[in-house]
């Protein structure tokens, strides 16, 4: 009945979405065939099946111009009919799971496997009668008590017991992170929007609310999260590379290539789109479909990488697709093909990484290598010494017999001595150190998340704390982005001191004004009204852009009308801004089938393309060379020095009857009118310039990077602070500093760059290339003491190759572009300068959060192994047991690790330079206090082993037999022990020789009651721990003795503190890298150099270093979005294509930095990429040195 009642239901689900999806005009498969046509095969099927794209909206009940209805219903049927915007997620591990691979450990399983024996052992008797003749009488421990035996199987209950707890402690952690970090990723998710047309206006939806037969604008930088179909369209070009391989940006239109995919980027103009396949309907989410039919449910493989990537459709996180390749139609005959492909990409992807490991992950790998192979080492060392006295005194001195009738007997003297030998492995490595560094990260970027820090990737976090090198853009992060245009050149007259209005000006001056800066500008740039009465108005869209329509309603005009009556789809050729143009031009057709182009763009650019000049009267007068020279140095150089952004705006007719050929831009955009230059204000954000104190103060160097002019960029870095007349600093604009820092043949050469970049401050008029090489050549640089360590802001497309070759890259969570997005570590929620300074106090307190515990933890570690190596030396017994080593070290160093690493950051982290890549990472004051406190408690442990019982007066406790009863002496040395470790953790707070060590105790709740329940819990193990830890409750005077010896490590604290560091040799200092890692930026396909410890191939001994699983499960599992970062410059394609591709200049023409030429007709990119090669040297004289060579500055528009 169930089945058939279940069928019964799928059947009519199945009937009520075809009855609805008969509503509209096309079925679900219906378009996502359509879909898989491109170019002209995609125009000739929509012309002959639909006719043409507005019978497609007409199908699908959608109005191109007004959208669709707003109603949920309509949304809702949609979603049924076609599908939501999202690709279901793979289900979250089980907590079983988890504890499953919890019980991989090698160490636990060694526990384990030395516990069952223990056990098999305890139970089983050898024969009677024999016990006596087992071992001679002379025979140290031989004695004890008559039911001895008969608790023997304790103690490997109590490990198996510790395992349990541990295993669940591990599971309970990894289940807790993965749903706090999931939901993170939601979070994420729902703040993913994208501009859709609802009932004629134009509202920022989330992604996954999407459906078919949306109406959404598509503009420069966004990255689609949907295929539909090209409507209207402005010069669109769209990079296809993360689905089909090809580097080669695709032109879209109506007429060209009307298919839009999800998952593609676009690069350049702007349009709109019907949206036609969303979630697992989609081109993309057909290839996700594909990767989990090919390789099966069961595949790990898979599996994980479906988890990793199944969000990106919500997310925009689509880098990851690149490695899925896709034909132009996914048929029957090109399965197989794709899925061996997808298969060997995803292995290989699986097992590189694109960048090299964080600087605290490389120390902390080197270091757990060092102490693994140590570790190892003492431990095997223990149990040999322990195997071979044994059986040197008992057959070899003694020379007595082996009887074979007690075997059992001796191996369980050797299982002893394997279990001791296993606790020296579990004491020597610091095992707690994966869960301190989950924590401290975990609770870092919570907290992060309200200083408007989105943090993207973990490692990200910390890698900020040893930040040496700010590489800031001005726009929104240094200025508040809020432009303003506070000048201009009109009609004949430079207004300095305010604006003209509409009656000071010519009519026909007037009018080119406002409908130039109108009509040219993207339509999505808009001015709201204010959120309060009174306010400025709210800028929408590009704020430059902005600005000018601002200076429009200043004019005493409305810029509204003039849309009204020339909308979106009227304008007949639209060259859309980007960072090779500098400038944007709109041609729009008169009434008499003429047409007119207007033009702004970066002043000095656009003026060069100008042969007449707007008058005082109206008239159009020539304008020659001279004349723009004069105009730069009286207009442009004197708005610029102001800390101005220039833009000129300028205009040309065409007659009817012969029309230029429209695709030749450099021909069209030419011969031009000028109207005039304004000068906008983008004032200095008020809390930026103590910000780069604090910066300059912490020993972070804050450089800006922008394409401004150099003029305007040394104005604002002066307002910042950023430079002052009495420093020996530069300030080069993008082409003096290309001429720099190349040879003859047009390469760069670090050691050129060397040279500049350490006293470079400023670099104007960059381009994303010029970007990329500073930040590459600053981290590849070994000119400074210690390797620098690089940030950098962004928000374009283009600067998606510095942001992912940064140690840090911040994008810019407002004016940042999708694709910045998805290359950047950390998200910018506020876009401000501010925020850095905080990512870089919570770095530095995750790196100190884990030092302090590795302080604490060594310390335990290495009082642990010189007790028990010394232990099995002379009295063949370890005083501390392999239980009570369970709870200091895998218990106990868990609380520890979450009371050191929420501690709260203060403002004292910025007061000391920063640790940089190369500095150790124990210093060699970590390490004085560390081998002072263990001298302490190893003088009071041995006082209290070999004099204890005299000065207690009680029973001795070295030596006794196998199964012996727990004693006072040793319960002691344990609870002495471990309230050492307590006091200890105390001094542990302070790492940089402070003696203050209570100083904001009180500030972390979380250690106060760590301290407290530790103490409580040590209370009752003593006491009534018995047998299965190995001990016997104590009296007052003994708990008093034993808390004394352990508030002392206070006083000790302070004496070794007041040891001078200059006395300690520098060889203690340990833990630090010496090597650069390579970036797989530096060469196409090179794979990251890091083992991938899950590879069985490349396993490092796990066995030596437990942790190790750990610090991997944190690098794979615990990012807050799985995703690979979108790539623009190292697709398949270019891998295929190139053989190394050391730099991001390879990818462009070298000429563009040399380009000298005033030839009208030169190629748009010569024309955008000319620089001026102005020059300024800052020295201690105070004097600015200029070397013109005559070319004018520029500005460009953002």
């Amino acid at each position: 009945m169930a089945p058939n009642a279940g069928k019964a239901a799928e059947n009519h689900g199945q009937l009520v979405n075809a009855e609805l999806a008969e509503s509209y005009g096309m079925t679900l498969n219906e378009l996502k065939t359509l879909m898989e046509y491109k170019g002209h095969e995609g125009i000739q099927k929509i012309e002959e099946q639909y006719g043409n794209v507005l019978e497609i909206c007409k199908r699908l009940k959608t109005d191109p111009n007004n959208g669709l209805p707003s109603s949920p219903g309509e949304l809702d049927r949609r979603r049924e009919v076609f599908g939501a915007n999202l690709i279901p997620p793979k289900k979250p591990k089980s907590f079983l799971r988890l504890v499953w691979e919890a019980l991989q450990d090698v160490t636990l399983i060694v526990l384990e496997v030395a516990a069952l024996i223990s056990l098999a052992l305890a139970f089983y008797k050898p024969p009677e009668g024999n016990a006596d003749s087992c071992l001679p009488e002379e025979f140290q421990g031989i004695g004890g008590e008559a039911g001895e035996g008969a608790a023997g199987w304790i103690e490997g209950a109590a490990i198996l017991i510790s395992v349990v707890v541990v295993v669940l402690v591990m599971a309970i952690n990894d289940y807790t992170k993965e749903k706090q970090f999931r939901g993170l990723q939601n979070k994420i998710e729902q703040e993913q929007k994208f501009s859709t047309i609802r009932d004629g206006q134009i509202l920022e939806i989330p992604v996954a609310d999407l459906v078919v037969g949306d109406v959404t604008q598509v503009k420069y930088g966004d990255l689609l999260p949907a295929d539909g179909i090209v409507i209207q369209s402005n010069d669109l070009k769209v990079d296809e590379s993360s689905l089909t391989g090809e580097s080669d940006h695709v032109k879209k239109g109506v007429s060209k290539d009307p298919m839009l995919l999800a998952g593609t980027h676009v690069m350049e103009g702007s349009g709109k789109m019907v949206v036609t396949a969303v979630g697992v309907n989609s081109q993309t989410g057909i290839i996700f479909s594909l990767l989990g039919a090919s390789e099966g449910a069961d595949n790990e493989v898979a599996a994980e990488t479906n988890d990793n990537r199944a969000d990106t459709n919500i997310n925009h996180d689509h880098g990851g697709q690149e490695e899925i390749p896709l034909t132009e139609v996914v048929d029957g005959e090109h399965m197989a093909e794709n899925s061996s492909s997808v298969e060997s990409e995803v292995k290989k992807k699986k097992t590189s990484r694109r960048k090299e490991q964080s600087v605290l992950q490389a120390k902390l790998t080197k270091l757990a290598v060092q102490i693994g192979y140590g570790g190892f080492a003492v431990s095997t060392l223990t149990v040999l010494l322990l195997i071979v006295l044994f059986c040197v005194e008992l057959f070899g001195i003694m020379h007595f017999p082996w009887n074979s009738e007690c075997t059992s007997l001796y191996i369980q003297y050797f299982v002893k001595f394997f279990i001791i030998g296993v606790t020296v492995l579990v004491v020597a490595v610091p095992e707690g150190l994966p869960l301190a560094v989950t924590i401290s990260l975990a609770f870092s970027v919570k907290k992060m998340m309200k200083d408007n820090n989105l943090v993207r990737h973990l490692d990200a976090c910390e890698t900020m704390g040893n930040a040496t090198a700010i590489c800031s853009d001005k726009t929104g992060t240094l200025t508040t982005n809020r432009m303003t245009v506070v000048q201009c050149y009109l009609a004949g007259r430079h207004y300095q001191d305010g604006l003209p209005k509409a009656e000071d000006l010519p009519a026909n001056t007037l009018q080119a004004l406002v409908t130039g800066i109108s009509v040219n500008s993207a339509y999505t740039s808009k001015l709201l009204p204010p959120e309060k009465e009174g306010g400025q108005p709210f800028q929408v869209g590009n704020k430059t852009e902005c600005a000018l329509l601002g200076f429009v309603r200043d004019l005493g005009r409305e810029y509204e009308s003039v849309r009204l009556e020339i909308t979106e789809e009227k304008l007949f050729k639209v060259y859309t801004f980007n960072s090779v143009r500098k400038s944007m031009s709109t041609v729009i057709q008169n009434e008499d089938g003429s047409f007119r182009l207007y033009t702004k763009g970066a002043s000095e650019i656009v003026l060069k393309k100008c042969t007449t000049l707007l008058d005082v009267s109206g008239e159009s007068i020539k304008f020659t060379a001279a004349d723009r020279n004069q105009m730069v140095k009286d207009v442009i150089e004197t708005m610029a020095s102001n800390g101005l952004r220039t833009i000129a705006m300028g205009y040309r007719d065409f007659p009817a009857d012969s029309p230029p050929d429209w695709d030749q831009e450099n021909s069209v955009v030419s011969n031009l009118t000028c109207i005039s230059i304004t000068g906008i204000e983008d004032p200095v954000r008020p809390e930026v310039p103590d910000a780069i104190k604090q910066c300059q103060r912490a020993g972070i160097t804050v450089r800006m990077v922008t394409g401004d002019n150099i003029n305007t960029a040394r104005s604002i870095a002066t307002k910042c602070g950023i430079i002052s007349p009495q420093d020996d600093i530069l300030v080069l604009d993008g082409k003096e500093f290309n001429r720099r820092i190349r040879n003859k043949n047009g390469v760069i050469e670090q050691q050129k760059l060397d040279q500049i970049w350490p006293r470079l401050r400023v670099l104007a008029r960059s381009s994303p290339t010029d970007k990329h090489t500073l930040v590459k050549g600053i981290i590849d640089s070994t000119v400074s003491e210690h390797r620098e360590v690089v940030a950098v802001t962004g928000d374009g497309t283009n600067d998606g190759p510095a942001l992912k070759k940064a140690d840090v890259g911040f994008a810019m969570g407002i004016a940042g572009t999708d694709v910045a997005k998805e290359a950047s570590d950390i998200i910018l929620t506020d876009d401000n300068f501010t925020s850095i300074v905080k990512a870089v106090k919570w770095g530095r307190n995750v790196y100190d959060s884990i030092s302090k515990f590795l302080q604490f933890q060594l310390t335990v570690n290495v009082v642990a192994v010189v007790v028990a190596v010394v232990g099995a030396c002379v009295i063949r017994d370890s005083p501390l047991k392999a239980v009570q080593m369970l709870w200091v070290n895998l218990i106990m160093d868990s609380l520890a690790s979450l009371a050191l690493a929420t501690e709260p950051p203060t403002d004292d982290l910025l007061l000391r330079k920063p640790y940089g890549r190369n500095k150790p990472l124990i210093s060699r004051t970590m390490m004085k206090n560390i081998l002072g406190h263990a001298i302490y408690q190893l003088t009071v442990i041995f006082v209290l082993l070999f004099a204890g019982e005299k000065l207690f007066d009680i029973d001795n406790g070295r030596k006794l037999s196998l199964h012996s009863t727990p004693t006072q002496h040793f319960t002691i040395i344990f609870n002495t022990f471990v309230l050492m470790q307590i006091f200890n953790e105390i001094n542990s707070r302070k790492i940089h020789g402070e003696r203050d060590v209570f100083r904001g105790i009180f500030t972390n709740p979380i250690f106060c009651i760590i301290i407290a329940s530790t103490l409580v819990l040590q209370i009752l193990i003593v006491e009534f721990g018995s047998v299965a830890f190995t001990t016997a409750p104590l009296s007052i005077s003994q708990w008093l003795w034993c808390v004394f010896l352990g508030l002392f490590e206070l006083v000790w604290g302070q004496v070794v503190s007041s040891i001078p560091n200059k006395f300690l040799p520098k060889f203690l200092a340990i833990g630090g890298t010496s090597e650069p890692a390579k970036d797989e930026v530096d060469g196409a396909g090179e794979e990251d150099q890091v083992p991938d410890l899950t590879d069985p191939s490349q396993t490092l001994r796990r066995g030596q270093i437990l942790w190790f699983r750990g610090l991997n499960r944190i690098q794979q599992q615990i990012r807050v979005v799985n995703a690979f970062r979108s790539s623009l410059y190292e697709t398949r394609h270019f891998k295929r294509s190139m053989n190394s591709i050391s730099s991001i200049h390879n990818f462009q023409p070298l000429t563009r930095h040399y380009d000298d030429d005033d030839d009208d007709d030169d190629s748009s990119q010569q024309h955008s990429l000319e620089t001026e090669t102005q020059t300024v040297d800052v020295h201690n004289s105070g004097e600015f040195n200029k070397s013109n060579t005559g070319l004018p500055p520029y500005d460009h528009i953002d």
